[in-house]
């Protein structure tokens, strides 16, 4: 999985391997994965860590084949790696839109690509892309992100469409506002502003996200796919 170095990305890692998965996390430097591998390890799971530069289709492609041929499978892809470069439309680069949907997006898309072949072969997949609310509802300063994540549910719904006579699931995660380090950043004025719009009146856990990403992947749901599972406390009702 990507993105797996922290927040929402390490718990579903966490998740996984509590439920007795290997877990092949990757991210950008290896010295958060090192520490995830090695906690889940003494909680007694298993676990290997990559790094890899999820914005390089050649680096995303050489990821999910080396680890497919290593292990003789590929059951279980999730696309967590995500960034933001927020800005109003009038003031947004195309440097930073692009950003945004190569990371998000199209990273998604090569990595699915990869993973198709091996999960064909073994007539078995279950592919989760993490999105988001905004990419169901829109946000204000987001164009870039809202848009990639919008392009996910697309994506996933086209790939669950072409690969589920092969026993492959394709379901998006859409979380809202999630305690991480990116929403522990907001400014006390904007938490104040978006808890009365949550009906559940708090913010979510990454636990929650890990949660819906452990079912997701689990024989139990074989007969979901194509799929949005909204985990934002009743946010975009």
């Amino acid at each position: 999985m990507t993105g797996a170095s922290r927040g929402i990305g390490r718990a579903i890692a966490t998740r996984l391997a509590a439920d007795g998965r290997h877990v092949v996390a990757a991210s950008r430097s290896a010295g958060d994965l090192e520490t995830l591998v090695s906690e889940i390890a003494a909680a007694g799971g298993s676990a290997e860590f990559r790094t890899c530069d999820v914005g390089s289709s050649e680096e995303m492609t050489g990821l999910v084949e080396s680890v497919a041929e290593a292990h003789g499978r590929l059951d279980i892809l999730v696309n967590n790696a995500g960034v933001t470069r927020d800005g109003l439309l009038l003031r947004m680069s195309d440097e930073d839109f692009d950003t945004v949907l190569n990371v998000n997006l199209r990273s998604a898309f090569v990595a699915c690509r990869a993973a198709a072949r091996p999960m064909m072969r073994g007539k078995f997949g279950r592919i989760v892309n993490v999105g988001s609310v905004s990419g169901l509802t829109g946000n204000a300063g987001q164009a870039n992100y809202a848009a990639a994540k919008a392009g996910l549910v697309g994506l996933t719904k086209t790939i669950a469409k072409e690969l589920g006579a092969k026993g492959i699931t394709a379901n998006v995660i859409a979380p809202g506002f999630i305690e991480t380090d990116m929403t522990a950043a907001l400014p006390d004025a904007v938490r104040q502003q978006v808890l009365p719009q949550i009906p559940l009146r708090r913010f979510g856990a990454a636990e929650d996200i890990a949660a819906a990403a452990a079912y997701a992947t689990s024989d139990e749901a074989g007969y979901m796919t194509a799929q949005v599972l909204v985990v934002d406390g009743g946010l975009a009702t």
